[in-house]
């Protein structure tokens, strides 16, 4: 793990190794050009590299005032339990410093994020617009709750009737 460097720009990126960390992740099929795109236009990256290879990716969109959302964060499995991940997002989070941040994640994960300081949002709201099977994994994993979900507090309050 001596060999393990970060880069915060989007310059001379090989955009077929970032598809593939995604890839076998999980968290995206988008091609090598589309993740150019996807990356490009975001506010804050970070690649990870041992020696030349890209083996972990994240990135965060912002305002670059008050508001950003971290996505994609992404690390070869191998790589895992090293504290690499934990310093990729510390360095997405330090180009993003001071403004409210949110993310979003696996269900396996949660527990990783807590500890980096991130708190649960019992109000985050989502629209997907993939396949309905994805759709039902995501409902399936615990990425959304079931359609008109309540917590045992909003049951019975008036503002929670559809």
């Amino acid at each position: 793990m001596n060999d393990i460097t970060y880069k915060t720009t989007k310059d001379n990126i090989n955009w077929q190794e970032v598809s593939d960390v995604l890839r076998r992740s999980g968290l995206s099929d988008h091609t090598p050009e589309e993740q150019k795109m996807i990356f490009t236009n975001s506010y804050a990256v970070v690649f990870v590299y041992d020696k030349d290879q890209i083996i972990g990716v994240g990135r965060a969109l912002s305002d670059g005032v008050c508001q950003a959302a971290v996505y994609n964060i992404a690390l070869e499995e191998e790589y895992q339990g090293y504290g690499i991940g934990r310093r990729l997002i510390g360095l997405l989070l330090d180009q993003v410093q001071g403004q409210n941040v949110i993310l979003y994640t696996h269900p396996r994960t949660v527990a990783l994020y807590e500890k980096m300081g991130f708190r649960r949002s019992k109000t985050a709201m989502c629209i997907f617009c993939g396949p309905e099977d994805t759709r039902r994994w995501m409902e399936e994993t615990g990425f959304l709750l079931p359609e008109k979900y309540r917590f045992v507090d909003e049951y019975g309050r008036e503002d929670m009737k559809h």
